[in-house]
């Protein structure tokens, strides 16, 4: 059994639940991946946290006694409300240390960024933009009552929406037949029919469906389908709109911005947010490569929290750990 002092990292996403346990030097002890963390994609959420908790414990080998600190990001944290529903995911009896529960943002940003000034961009299963500026003042786009529809499921969305309305040309070909594959169709006309009567009526199934459809989406907005460049140009311009009214926070005239998330880091997405942030106005931007990976920007986070130094050794630890096989 482990003995040295551990502390827990979750990133706790709209799609998977990931943990990794590691030592107060930064040795990642143990790692589990499971499903959804949040109640809204999946009514298993709780278990499925709880289960990866336990899970992580067993496969390091670590006595809970040894648990110093648990620093839990979660999708959907939005209000103080939404503690209702977080504080059971990480209730493991055997647990009694302090517990901090955030959005998952914030987590992802003390990973790629390690903690420092900058902007983080997320777009994935959801859509987020966090900033930690020079102050250490930490801002969403949320906020200001902003929101970027770059979720995958949004894209989705929209791209539907336009070829029901019929905003397609032959560069969409493609793009339709895939679409009429994705939902076991062989019609637009059939597609019609089952988007009148809202598709499912599980929300839950309905938006994992039309999330799985998203890196379609891309896929074609790359090869030149004008209704999918047209769905993710918006989604794009979104994004940097969301960017520079966190950017306007910062003294520094250069801020740093990373991009996390299936549908911010497809080749479209990539290359378009370079462009669009080349060809700002209130800031110069510089585009980076995550650090650390949500988990282990939580594990940064909790050692934080617990007063410990957070050293370049400790992250190159973080960084060169291997992860145990799940």
């Amino acid at each position: 059994m482990q003995r040295t002092d551990v502390v827990i990292g979750i990133d706790g996403g709209g799609t998977h639940t990931r943990v990794i346990a590691a030592d107060i030097e930064g040795n990642v002890l143990a790692y589990c991946k499971k499903g959804s963390a949040s109640v809204y994609r999946d009514y298993d959420a709780q278990h499925n946290v709880q289960s990866a908790i336990k899970e992580v414990l067993e496969r390091g080998g670590i006595e809970p006694g040894r648990v110093i600190g648990i620093a839990a990001g979660i999708a959907g944290y939005d209000s103080p409300e939404d503690l209702n529903w977080i504080l059971p995911l990480t209730q493991v009896p055997e647990l009694t240390c302090p517990k901090w529960h955030v959005n998952d943002a914030l987590i992802a940003h003390y990973g790629a960024l390690l903690a420092q000034p900058g902007i983080i961009v997320i777009a994935g299963t959801g859509s987020i933009l966090i900033s930690i500026n020079e102050e250490g003042r930490y801002l969403r786009n949320y906020d200001f009552q902003h929101y970027a529809a770059s979720a995958a499921r949004l894209l989705s969305y929209d791209t539907v929406f336009e070829v029901l309305a019929g905003h397609t040309d032959s560069s969409d070909e493609l793009l339709v037949a895939r679409m009429l594959a994705h939902w076991n169709v062989t019609a637009v006309s059939e597609l019609y029919r089952l988007a009148s009567e809202g598709f499912d009526d599980d929300r839950k199934a309905r938006d994992k469906c039309f999330g799985q459809f998203a890196p379609v989406v891309t896929e074609e907005a790359e090869r030149g389908s004008a209704a999918a460049l047209r769905v993710c140009g918006r989604a794009a311009a979104q994004i940097k709109v969301g960017i520079e009214l966190l950017a306007a926070s910062f003294t520094q005239h250069t801020v740093r911005v990373a991009f996390i998330g299936s549908v911010a880091n497809s080749s479209y997405f990539q290359a378009e947010m370079r462009k669009l942030l080349k060809n700002s106005t209130n800031k110069q931007y510089t585009v980076v490569t995550p650090q650390l990976p949500p988990e282990s920007g939580a594990v940064l986070y909790a050692m934080e929290q617990l007063g410990r130094p957070i050293t370049e050794n400790l992250i190159s630890r973080l960084q060169h750990s291997n992860k145990p096989t799940q």
